[in-house]
């Protein structure tokens, strides 16, 4: 199974949900396609006034889904494709979207699910949320837009500090600094969100569309991805990292 992103429509909102089963809703490349798809479309929807972005189970997103990346990680070109097409596509498609989205954040909020927070306009998380995204313990870094996403979002010191030290937050501390606009007593969230959206999709929907035109033109596109990124593709540390993760022991870099 490669999970899916489902989209559903009540009324004004959009719920987008993260399901994958058994991996705490980690992002198969089937499911960044997949979003991009969604994102594309609620775009275009004149019915569609707030969208509510979920991840199914009591988590989040646990990150990427790691089972699948001896597959093309360890080709440079493929490895290329995943991020700049799979990967950005998604991203790219949701920070492009003029509705105004909510991230409702419980459990597992790692990695790919940091980045999927962070091209959302407001977050609001669970007491027992964490964050973080531990891939350095993989052998691999974030990719250069990527990385450029979650520093702007969650700050430059945050972000160095879950790259470089695979640091670990819990929603209070991320709420402290900056990435979350609120932190709810658990079994509350959803009713908390579901009221915020209904809130915003009571406002005028073209005011909403033109703020975040206007908030996007002060934030700048992100920076081009260097050359030679993807070149560590075939590293003794890339490979060592993935095996050690998927043989569930240590790895020794």
């Amino acid at each position: 199974m490669t999970g899916h992103v489902r989209v559903a429509i009540e009324g004004p909102l959009a719920w987008v949900t993260l399901s994958h089963a058994g991996k705490f809703n980690a992002m198969s490349r089937a499911m960044w396609r997949e979003l991009k798809s969604v994102f594309v479309d609620l775009q275009i929807r004149q019915d569609v006034r707030c969208v509510v972005v979920v991840g199914e189970g009591g988590h989040f997103c646990a990150g990427g889904d790691i089972a699948e990346y001896p597959d093309f990680r360890f080709d440079e070109a493929a490895l290329r494709d995943f991020h700049e097409g799979d990967v950005w596509g998604g991203l790219g498609a949701m920070l492009a979207c003029d509705l105004p989205l909510l991230a409702q954040i419980e459990g597992n909020c790692m990695g790919a699910g940091v980045e999927i927070a962070s091209c959302c306009d407001i977050r609001v998380a669970s007491a027992h949320a964490r964050f973080g995204a531990p891939i350095a313990r993989l052998g691999f870094p974030m990719a250069p837009r990527e990385a450029a996403l979650v520093a702007r979002e969650a700050g430059v010191a945050t972000a160095r500090e879950i790259l470089l030290e695979a640091a670990v937050f819990d929603a209070a501390e991320m709420k402290a600094r900056g990435f979350l606009n609120t932190v709810l007593p658990d079994g509350t969230l959803t009713t908390a969100v579901l009221a915020r959206a209904q809130r915003i999709s009571a406002l005028s929907p073209q005011a909403a569309r033109l703020n975040k035109q206007a908030l996007r033109a002060t934030q700048g596109p992100m920076p081009a991805t260097h050359e030679g990124a993807y070149r560590y593709a075939d590293s003794a540390e890339h490979r060592e990292g993935i095996a050690a993760f998927i043989a569930k022991r240590a790895p020794v870099f």
